[in-house]
Parts: structure tokens; C-alpha cells; sequence
């Protein structure tokens, strides 16, 4: 299917662009939970939680609405332990994201009495926040002019100005933000952001893009909009071999504190090198993958030699309020 050549650029007829943009969205715009609010913090727990989770998948599971059931305002997140702002996040992954969250709820209540800051630039200031999340505070929240630039964002940019520059490398990135900086609506930055962000998650897609049904074919300049965006080479998959024990003592099982920093905070299998595991045969191995590691467990029903410092036993009926990464729990829920 032959896409459509441009006739207008769309920085040059800016006003005819912005038009077809919001004239489109205002018809199609999809109904999200997040849409439906002002709320500087539930928008920031959207956008956090949906920088590394996709839209089906927090909406499928209620994963927005539970978390802020959990945690309505930033005072009930700022005194939480982190042993349950942990489990809340649970099945998200990338954990440090809601340890960042938390202590942007901190630092709002004691530096900004509770109120969050408008403007983006401040915002970028809150710990764990970059200009992305900032601009989407600031424009979604309180229908401020900032420019953002997602994943979906820079796909539709890449492709409307016929951009090759990796959109993942820094001059890319630089001019991506540009691009988003010209084009942005100053009079409607709430919609014209949402309207830019849903144009790259139902028509400008990543595989087959609908250019014959897009609002804005008459102003995109790529001939090869599959060829586009242009990004670096993906870094190269590490597999990691895990040897665990599942031992269980009565109604009590043996886990294990987590230290590096994908397991900080949470309760995981006593791990033991391959050596020390050398002379056992695994009763199951079992798979998963975490960003570029692609992990091998090899389970022994057996009690380990001897025990590492944090490591105890918790009652079987405590398992569901501890913190424990979604892999080690789909484990233990398929084992016991």
C-alpha cells in the first residue's frame, strides 16, 4: 500500500497541521482513566507508571486505580514503608520508579508545601523526574506549553519530518525535542500532546502504519515511514544462570533480602553458585527476561548448607503481603 506523498510541511502550515491534529483527536480520543483528571499527582503516577508498562496492561489489571486507591495524595505515599509502595508496584518492574516517586511526593510536601510546581523546568527538579514526565505534568495537568517526547512521540516526529537520525542518540534526541518544541499548540497543549501521543499508539504504529486514514498524511514527508524511526543497535541479550533452593520448614518457607538493584527491597529464593549446587540435580528450571537478561533458574528442593546473612523464614501465609518479584512469585505460585 502506497503511502501518500506530502503537500504542506508541517512547520510551515503550523496552523492547518495543529487543526487536522485536533480536529482528528476531538473525534477519536480514547477514554482513559488518567484523561479524566487534573490531578498533578495521579497524572505523574500515570506517567511513571506507564514510562516502562503498556496502556493495555495497566488497564487490563486496574493497576493506575488500585495504586491510587493505595495511595490517593502524596501524603499517604510520603510515610509509606517502602516494603509496601513495593508491593503495590508489584508486576511493573523497574522498581526504582516508584522509590522515585516516592520521594518526589517528599520532596513536593516539604519543599513545596504539598502544592505541586506548574511550570516544567521546576518540575524536572523532583527527584527522578526528566523532561519528559516534567513536560507531561506541566501540560496535562495544568494545560501548560511544554513540548514531550515518548517512545510514540518520536516515531510520528521521525516520520512527519523524514528525520534519519537515530531518535535514541543524542543529536536525535535533540532535534526530535525541537521539532516538538515548534509544533506544540501553545493554546492547547493538554489536547495537542494527548492528540500527538495517540496519533503513534493507533495509527503511526511501529509495523504498519494506517497512512491512508491518518489525519495528517497531507503534511508527513517520509516515503519509508516502516524504515523510520531510525534507532541504535539493541544491546545484546546476557543469559544469566540462577541456582535457587525451595525449602520449606513446617508452614514457614526460607527467602532471601534482595541487594543488587533490580532486587532491592524484595523477598526472593536463596541463591547459591553453580559450584556449590554442583552435586544436586534441579527438580525444575524455570525462564524469564528483565530488560537484557535472559535469566535461568535451576530450583533444588533441598535446605541450603548454610545461611546468609537476612536470610529467614516467613510463614507460607504471609507470602501475598510480602514484596517479591513477579518472576519468583509465579514460581512459588506454580510449586506450592
Amino acid at each position: 500500500m502506497e503511502k501518500p506523498s506530502a503537500r504542506r510541511h508541517p512547520i510551515k502550515n503550523i496552523r492547518a497541521f495543529r487543526s487536522s491534529l485536533l480536529r482528528w483527536f476531538s473525534e477519536n480520543a480514547k477514554s482513559h482513566p488518567w484523561r479524566e483528571t487534573t490531578d498533578p499527582w495521579a497524572i505523574l503516577v500515570s506517567e511513571i507508571m506507564l514510562q516502562q508498562t503498556t496502556v493495555s496492561s495497566v488497564i487490563a489489571n486496574r493497576r493506575f486505580e488500585r495504586f491510587l486507591e493505595e495511595f490517593p495524595d502524596i501524603e499517604a505515599i510520603a510515610v509509606a514503608p517502602e516494603e509496601k509502595i513495593l508491593r503495590a508496584w508489584e508486576g511493573l518492574g523497574y522498581y526504582n520508579r516508584v522509590r522515585n516517586l516516592q520521594k518526589a511526593a517528599q520532596f513536593v510536601l516539604h519543599e513545596f508545601c504539598g502544592n505541586f510546581p506548574s511550570d516544567a523546568a521546576t518540575l524536572e527538579s523532583l527527584p527522578g523526574i526528566g523532561r519528559y514526565t516534567a513536560g507531561a505534568v506541566s501540560s496535562f495537568a495544568f494545560d501548560r506549553p511544554a513540548p514531550i517526547v515518548d517512545g510514540n512521540i518520536a516515531r510520528v516526529l521521525s516520520r512527519l519530518l523524514d528525520q534519519h537520525q537515530a531518535v535514541d542518540s543524542t543529536p536525535g534526541k535533540k532535534a526530535i525535542w525541537q521539532s516538538a518544541d515548534k509544533l506544540l499548540d501553545p493554546k492547547n497543549p493538554r489536547l495537542f500532546n494527548s492528540a500527538l501521543m495517540e496519533l503513534g499508539q493507533t495509527l503511526c504504529t511501529p509495523r504498519s502504519p494506517s497512512c491512508l486514514i491518518c489525519p495528517v498524511r497531507d503534511f508527513c514527508k517520509t516515503e519509508t515511514p516502516e524504515k523510520l524511526p531510525v534507532k541504535k543497535p539493541r544491546k545484546k541479550i546476557i543469559a544469566v544462570e540462577e541456582h535457587a533452593y525451595l525449602w520449606i520448614q513446617g508452614d514457614k518457607i526460607l527467602l532471601s533480602p534482595g541487594h543488587d538493584s533490580r532486587r532491592k527491597g524484595f523477598w526472593k529464593l536463596p541463591l547459591r553458585t553453580a559450584d556449590e549446587c554442583a552435586h544436586l540435580s534441579p527438580v525444575s528450571k524455570h525462564h524469564y527476561v528483565i530488560t537484557n537478561h535472559k535469566v535461568t533458574i535451576s530450583l533444588y528442593r533441598e535446605k541450603p548448607p548454610h545461611l546468609i546473612s537476612g536470610e529467614k523464614y516467613h510463614h507460607l501465609g504471609d507470602l501475598s503481603n510480602l514484596p517479591i518479584a513477579t518472576p519468583i512469585r509465579k514460581i512459588l505460585a506454580t510449586l506450592l
